[in-house]
């Protein structure tokens, strides 16, 4: 069991019969009244996010979300197929279950497959990736006084913004939490 009081970014747990990962929390102690936590929750099934506020006392069973090392292969259309690098067997997962994280991974990467009970909900990429960029526009000398950025587009297809010294061709590395580049590899 998990308390209220007790919330941190990424906790999960059970609540309605749905399972709930915290996004934010806030403590609140009004000076009339009793304490509050104040969350933003994330349904890990849907995705959809719901805010809501809990008594610090209010206890909720904890959700054992399972994290698996698999290797994305290829895809075939709408299915995404991913090899267990333990036992080889092959794990098929559709585009609407990858979500959003996935426009970091390329073929053979090891990613986390997310499931909960046996139910793939998601994946995990890795935090910090290397790719290459394959179109961006060339900046332009005396430009960078501003520190300006430009999108870069990379090897998977997802478009980033990168500082003007960055080539076509250049490999770097992005934080796949927040989409930013990082630095030239």
């Amino acid at each position: 069991m998990i308390t209220a009081s007790e919330f941190r970014n990424g906790a999960t747990f059970e609540l309605d019969n749905q399972i709930f990962q915290v996004v934010e929390f806030q403590h609140v102690k009004p000076g009339k009244g009793a304490a509050f936590v104040r969350t933003k929750l994330r349904n890990i099934i849907t995705g959809s996010t719901v805010e809501r506020t809990f008594n610090p006392n209010d206890k909720m069973p904890k959700a054992h979300i399972e994290r698996k090392d698999m290797q994305y292969l290829y895809n075939d259309g709408d299915l995404y197929y991913f090899m267990d690098v333990e036992t080889y067997e092959q794990l098929p997962i559709s585009k609407s279950t990858i979500g959003d994280a996935f426009k970091f991974v390329k073929e053979n990467m090891t990613v986390k497959i997310l499931s909960h009970k046996g139910n793939v909900f998601g994946i995990e990429p890795p935090t910090f990736v290397e790719l290459e960029i394959t179109h961006t526009e060339p900046g332009f000398k005396g430009d960078t006084a501003t520190g300006a950025n430009k999108p870069a587009t990379l090897e998977t297809g997802a478009i980033v913004k990168v500082p003007l010294f960055v080539n076509q061709g250049d490999i770097i590395r992005i934080d796949t939490r927040t989409g930013e580049y990082l630095e030239r590899a």
